[in-house]
């Protein structure tokens, strides 16, 4: 479990492309020398499992479940990424549940300067827009955001300085593709509602 705050930012060093599958070397000293082999960390949001260190590097394999519903097969080498531990128990819960379990890649469509902020507007699929509610949560990259306004194709968010200056949004504009959890919250309510026993 995940919290949507991003610890730090690593880079891409190597991506192995498989047939459907990807192995992917990711440096970020101050996460590997507090990691070991089987650890679940978030890479863009995306919750992968550390199969190699090598001084401040740390390799994933990625399945092709993984490739298929993340943006992690756009990856190539030297491109920054959001890197963060799972919550320890004893933690304050500073964003919101993140599971790490990727729904989809949505979009950025428009990034536009409002005083201090960022207003970046994200078309989703359709499938994906009932989850989104006016002052709910969303994470995109990993980074939990919360939903200023419901849009017809997405939502748009309000990203404050700190935001963009420790994580990749900050370099991401109209066209990129991030990758979008919902919140979990929803999923459940709609799953209890709409679940009929054999």
């Amino acid at each position: 479990m995940f919290t949507g705050i991003v610890e730090a930012m690593g880079q891409v060093k190597a991506i192995e492309l498989g047939e459907k599958s990807a192995r992917l070397t990711v440096e970020c000293d101050s996460i590997a020398k507090e990691s070991g082999i089987g650890d679940s960390i978030a890479v863009n949001g995306c919750c992968l499992t550390v199969v190699n260190i090598n001084g401040g590097a740390l390799t994933f394999d990625a399945v092709p479940e993984t490739m298929r519903m993340t943006n992690l097969g756009l990856l190539s080498q030297g491109v920054n990424v959001n890197i963060e531990r799972p919550v320890a128990v004893s933690a304050r819960m500073g964003g919101h549940f993140v599971q790490g379990h990727i729904d989809g890649v949505g979009t950025i469509l428009s990034v536009t300067p409002e005083d201090n902020a960022m207003v970046y507007s994200v078309e989703v699929d359709p499938s994906l827009r009932k989850y989104l509610v006016a002052k709910g949560s969303v994470a995109v990259d990993g980074i939990s955001l919360t939903v200023a306004r419901v849009e017809k194709t997405g939502f748009a968010a309000w990203i404050i300085p700190h935001t963009l200056l420790v994580t990749n949004l900050g370099v991401k504009g109209v066209g990129s593709k991030v990758n979008i959890e919902c919140d979990i919250l929803g999923k459940y309510i709609e799953r209890l509602m709409t679940f009929e026993a054999a």
